[in-house]
């Protein structure tokens, strides 16, 4: 079951994670392709206008980088004039400044252009760099493919020989100009993007996976150990409600199976009858009142109270019967000890601890509690001579129905619930109740209160 819940963990944190980290990656990659197509778009618009314009038309020379006819180009193969009679600083991009070729686009990276009439043939080029004609026919092709229409002004992109390119078509009178950009530069930068991502992605995810399934494991933790804890009180409470349930019905069939002696015959019956009830009375008791607590439902009104005369009443009635058991009681009380919460309850607490430490102090044994104030707290301890507790039972002792040694608490009566109560009411005070002992020489139960 526990293995089911951590895995589900698992799944709804893996998948709210990578849903997060996908639309993060998504917006981060619209966002910088949109800029990428806004700075495409800039650049062709730029280089498309410095095609249309006057001062260009009129001062390219006619063959340098222009062609005439259908498809042909005068600026093709190594040795057409085109290339020869551009100046460097025009291959190098430089236009427009001290020493720039004027007739050269205002471009950042290789761009040409292609005139084509309404029939979409070639009617005219220019180009910085040699071209083949066959280029300028397929990348022409491109354009036509995917036109939208003939009558505005249209962008698109296609991949050609390995290049990715940007185009821009333009009507103009008769025919349409169209305007070529290299942008493999840029699609490279979206593509390495998308790797990043899809890497940086993968090794999140398995981060995020080892770390989810190591405070899955942590978060758990408590609710396995508070099931596990559930699912014992539920077997040690049929426990106690087992036998006494069970010397019940025997001895309802002893009185059943005698019908016809009278009452004062069978009243052993009766009592062992009586008996049980009574104690299961306690046992159902005492859990409503666990419940209770646990649940916060308590009623009591807390308020200052003299912890000192607290403690008082309840040794006082105690010392008759703790002399009938040979048992020596001495106690320290310092007077007028105040502390803030419900007397009844610590009342309680006081009784459950002094009758805990008569059971367990042995023959001829000693009981001593003290009461003293430890800076701006008060502690009460309570000591009993005796066997004592070993030290892996120390923590588990105020665990409900838990004893350290079965067959001798049944032997000393109860149901194991009482430090379960004391520990409990401490808490419900913001105190901290624990206990000390020693193998062979007895044990020390300590309550600190505010």
């Amino acid at each position: 079951m526990f293995k089911k819940l951590r895995n589900r963990f698992l799944i709804v944190n893996l998948v709210s994670i990578s849903i997060m980290m996908l639309v993060a990656f998504a917006t981060i990659y619209t966002i910088t392709y949109q800029n990428v197509q806004r700075e495409t778009n800039m650049e062709l618009y730029k280089v498309s206008d410095f095609y249309h314009s006057p001062y260009n038309s009129s001062k390219m020379p006619r063959g340098e980088g222009q062609g005439s006819g259908s498809g042909s180009s005068s600026n093709t193969g190594a040795s057409g004039p085109g290339s020869d009679s551009l100046p460097s600083n025009a291959m190098n991009g430089d236009n427009g400044g001290p020493g720039g070729d004027p007739n050269s686009p205002p471009a950042r990276s290789v761009s040409f252009m292609i005139k084509a009439d309404d029939q979409w043939k070639i009617t005219d080029t220019h180009s910085r760099f040699d071209m083949e004609d066959t280029f300028y026919t397929e990348a022409l092709q491109k354009v036509n493919q995917n036109k939208v229409g003939d009558s505005e002004r249209q962008t698109g992109q296609f991949a050609l020989d390995g290049t990715d390119w940007a185009y821009v078509v333009d009507p103009s009178g008769d025919g349409h100009m169209i305007v070529f950009i290299d942008v493999t530069a840029q699609q490279g930068i979206l593509t390495n993007l998308i790797y990043t991502f899809a890497i940086v992605g993968l090794v999140m995810l398995i981060v995020i996976y080892f770390l989810s399934r190591y405070f899955a494991n942590r978060s758990i933790a408590p609710v396995r150990e508070a099931f596990e804890k559930q699912k014992q009180f539920i077997g040690d409470a049929s426990h106690e409600l087992k036998t006494p349930l069970a010397i019940i019905n025997t001895n309802a069939d002893v009185l059943l199976a005698n019908q016809e002696d009278t009452i004062a015959n069978q009243a052993k019956w009766l009592h062992y009858i009586k008996s049980e009830t009574e104690r299961m009375t306690g046992l159902t008791n005492d859990l409503l009142y666990l419940t209770q607590m646990d649940d916060s439902r308590s009623t009591m009104i807390h308020a200052k109270f003299n912890m000192s005369d607290a403690v008082e009443s309840i040794i006082l009635p105690m010392e008759a019967v703790i002399f009938e058991k040979s048992i020596s009681l001495d106690y320290n009380i310092e007077p007028n000890l105040t502390v803030h919460g419900n007397s009844e309850q610590i009342k309680q607490v006081i009784l459950i601890l002094l009758d805990n430490a008569v059971k367990y102090s042995g023959p001829k044994g000693s009981v001593n509690v003290t009461l003293q104030r430890q800076n701006n707290d008060v502690m009460l301890a309570v000591s009993n001579t005796g066997e004592g507790i070993a030290p892996e039972h120390l923590d588990r002792i105020f665990d409900r129905f838990y004893r350290t040694d079965s067959s001798r608490a049944r032997k000393h009566g109860g149901h194991g619930l009482g430090l379960a109560i004391a520990r409990s009411i401490v808490d419900q005070h913001k105190g901290e109740v624990y206990a000390r002992s020693v193998v062979g020489e007895g044990a020390t139960f300590y309550v600190r209160l505010s």
